[in-house]
């Protein structure tokens, strides 16, 4: 890709059945400077347009640069469908036809044929019910990449990673473990210089229990592994706080305080975060050999074929990806 050229963003449209493909036809209108390339089923583009009432241009990806894209326009390779979507209506068999989505923007972005993958919902549950034990994007990517990651998600006043994800909540004190922690520390702190500029980190780590354990009276999670953990490296040279009572590190005195946040569990951060940014959030996935960045919502099967679906937080996750991709671009020419 040469300097002038428009970057190629994988753009994967999730569960066929939801409100992704739509999303992605509402995308393709826009006027952000990218070259999309939709992985998914053309003609499910085509019927999503139809139900948007939006005229698009779908081409077959041949793979080249381009200086310029046409606001309309949406470059395709095509991955069919195994049976026809009905909105709102996931069906198991077309479990195999995300998956082949999934890596095909992967590998695209390992083999530098895309720049990065931005997706749109899925649903775990129809995978799953097709016989296929799946977790979710996160970990789908962690497993083709042979990577470890971690999952963020970001607004424009908020950064939140998560030390475990898709876990049910009585299985989230035994995953919580010294050298997964530290694992996940060093990944948000690294990520967070190189994909955000930031030279010195601070990351403010949260307490599993209530007020933080209150010195063990409410759980030992605290003294036993969170905080030797972040005393070790912060001797290393980490700008770490912590381990903070959840139910007060987000107000306006403690953010100033830091870069972002690591919580222990999906829901003890996430709340937080989606209900003053739902539509400005981004879900992207910290770790990877490549950019990967996603809405915060899911497949939403009450508006799928209404064409009605709110396009901000794809926006946002495109927005986002183009601008890690222009500062890695950046930092590799500073080298």
């Amino acid at each position: 890709m040469n300097g002038r050229a428009l970057p190629r963003l994988a753009l994967t449209a999730g569960e066929p059945a939801g409100i992704g493909p739509e999303l992605l036809v509402r995308l393709a209108a826009s006027s952000l400077a990218a070259n999309f390339v939709a992985v998914t089923d053309k003609g499910l583009l085509e019927r999503a347009a139809a139900r948007c009432g939006t005229t698009i241009q779908l081409l077959d990806d041949d793979g080249s640069d381009s200086q310029h894209r046409a606001p309309g326009s949406l470059r395709v390779r095509h991955v069919p469908l195994a049976v026809a979507e009905q909105p709102g209506q996931p069906d198991p068999r077309n479990a195999q036809h995300v998956l082949a989505t999934l890596a095909e923007a992967a590998d695209g972005c390992m083999q530098d044929r895309y720049a990065a993958v931005v997706t749109a919902p899925l649903q775990k549950s129809s995978i799953n019910d097709a016989g296929i034990a799946f977790s979710g994007h996160t970990e789908f990517f962690a497993m083709r990449s042979h990577a470890e990651v971690v999952m963020m998600l970001a607004s424009p006043e908020l950064r939140v990673a998560l030390a475990t994800t898709h876990l049910p909540l009585s299985a989230v004190p035994a995953a919580i473990q010294a050298d997964s922690l530290e694992r996940t520390l060093r990944i948000v702190h690294d990520e967070l210089r190189d994909k955000f500029g930031l030279t010195q980190p601070r990351i403010a780590v949260l307490g599993l229990n209530p007020h933080a354990g209150e010195n063990g009276h409410m759980g030992r999670e605290e003294i036993d592994t969170i905080i030797p953990v972040l005393e070790q490296l912060r001797q290393q040279g980490m700008s770490l706080l912590g381990p903070l009572p959840a139910d007060t590190a987000f107000v306006p005195a403690q953010r100033q305080h830091y870069d972002a946040v690591l919580a222990m569990y999906h829901d003890q951060a996430l709340p937080v975060l989606k209900s003053e940014a739902f539509d400005r959030t981004v879900n992207l996935t910290l770790g990877l050999p490549f950019i990967r960045t996603s809405v915060d919502h899911g497949t939403a099967l009450d508006l799928a074929g209404s064409g009605k679906a709110d396009p901000s937080s794809l926006m946002a996750a495109a927005r986002m990806a183009l601008d890690l991709v222009a500062r890695r671009h950046l930092s590799a020419a500073q080298r």
